[in-house]
């Protein structure tokens, strides 16, 4: 694969504290869904990369779980795999909502990634101004600006509506060193089907739950086979794991009707995924504290 001269590229992640757009986000720079969103607090579980193409440069986002004080075994985990992510990314982007304030959380998280990467340039990107006033957002570009300091590029940005979208693109490129075209021009993740069924399925699941319950939720892809006697249809089974029986009556709804809402939603984006009809056949099990017993963490891929 053949690079022109002047072209850059490099790796490049969103950090901000939860509900901040980083997923949303890497979703729209990407130009499709390859991250789930929700306003639950450490939704990302694993790095996922979304690859932006340009003319002259080419842009790999690492979507990772939030820097976090973690409380369970899988939270220092997360935890350990954005350290090492950050080790090897070429620019980090801190995001804030238009409409809030910066607050100590933001403090915690600009003096982590200063500690953890003290090399590495910070831009700000001050999200979701389809929310807010004009008046509004010059306010937070303004904040941003003074708390990252003077040298930071800061971009205001809506992911939802697409405003500005192309102009993060064109700041994160410029600030990219020059290098090489690491990706064919169709790939635009690393993630597989299997992987972006599973959260497709976990981001329905999330949806509405207690504050509890998010954490403890985990998925997996058990089989995909052709439908017997259909050539356009695939059958997925796949089980959501909880980690108390309590939780499992909480997951499956009276008489099973939010299971049955989950599968609705996560089917129609496996379907929009795979490009063809799907059988979406769901099953809740309960794994006991599986956050904690770093068995069934490995089990369930962490």
């Amino acid at each position: 694969m053949s690079t022109p001269e002047g072209f850059r590229s490099g790796f490049v992640s969103f950090v901000g504290r939860p509900n901040t757009g980083k997923s949303t986000l890497t979703n729209a720079l990407v130009g499709e869904k390859i991250a789930i969103t929700s306003s639950r607090p450490q939704t990302t579980r694993h790095a996922i990369r979304g690859i932006v193409h340009r003319e002259n440069a080419q842009i790999i986002l690492v979507d990772t779980p939030g820097l976090h004080r973690p409380r369970t075994l899988l939270g220092e985990r997360l935890n350990a795999l954005v350290e090492e992510t950050f080790s090897d990314v070429d620019l980090i982007g801190m995001c804030f909502p238009a409409g809030e304030r910066i607050g100590p959380g933001d403090k915690w998280i600009l003096e982590q990634v200063r500690t953890l990467c003290p090399t590495t340039p910070v831009m700000g990107l001050v999200t979701k101004i389809d929310s807010v006033s004009k008046q509004k957002v010059m306010e937070q570009l303004v904040a941003v600006s003074k708390f990252l300091g003077p040298e930071a590029e800061v971009v205001p940005v809506s992911a939802v509506s697409g405003e500005q979208v192309d102009v993060v693109a064109e700041v994160i490129a410029s600030l990219l060193p020059e290098g090489p075209q690491f990706y064919p021009d169709d790939i635009i993740t690393e993630e597989s089907d299997e992987s972006r069924m599973a959260e497709l399925i976990r981001e329905a699941a999330l949806e509405g739950v207690r504050d509890e319950l998010p954490h403890s939720i985990a998925v997996t892809i058990e089989e995909v086979l052709p439908h017997e006697g259909r050539d356009d249809m695939v059958d997925v089974h796949a089980t959501v794991y909880v980690e108390r029986q309590s939780q499992k009556a909480i997951v499956l709804g009276p008489k099973g009707a939010r299971m049955r809402d989950v599968g609705t939603q996560a089917r129609a984006g496996i379907e929009k995924l795979l490009g063809t009809r799907v059988y979406l056949d769901l099953h809740v099990k309960v794994l006991k504290e599986w956050q904690r017993d770093p068995k069934m963490l490995g089990r369930l891929g962490f």
